[in-house]
């Protein structure tokens, strides 16, 4: 198996939405930056393979401690959709996996 990298394909800043089954948590500002799979070498994109870092500004208190790890979804200022994870009490977010809408048709 080749190893990979990943590459910064995009990042960007704003006010969303954070939700949750598709109820409205909070009015939220993010800095998002996500990032591409790719081959080492050849340079080419893997399919599928994808990372979501940055941070919104949600606290998580004492009574939302089930939102930590829970499947999230950002919307973005400019109506996309973005499947995040909760990944600290302080508003950081991750999500490695397939593709930035969660989906793929690799599998």
């Amino acid at each position: 198996m080749q190893r990979g990298t990943f590459k910064l394909v995009e990042e960007c800043s704003g006010t969303g939405d954070l939700l949750q089954k598709d109820a409205v948590l909070r009015h939220v500002r993010y800095t998002i930056a996500r990032y591409q799979g790719m081959l080492e070498g050849s340079g080419m994109p893997i399919p599928g393979l994808h990372r979501i870092e940055g941070s919104i500004d949600f606290r998580v208190g004492d009574d939302e401690t089930h939102l930590l790890g829970a499947p999230l979804t950002l919307k973005l200022e400019d109506g996309r959709t973005l499947p995040i994870t909760l990944a600290s009490r302080e508003g950081q977010i991750l999500t490695e996996g397939h593709g930035p809408s969660g989906g793929c048709s690799c599998c």
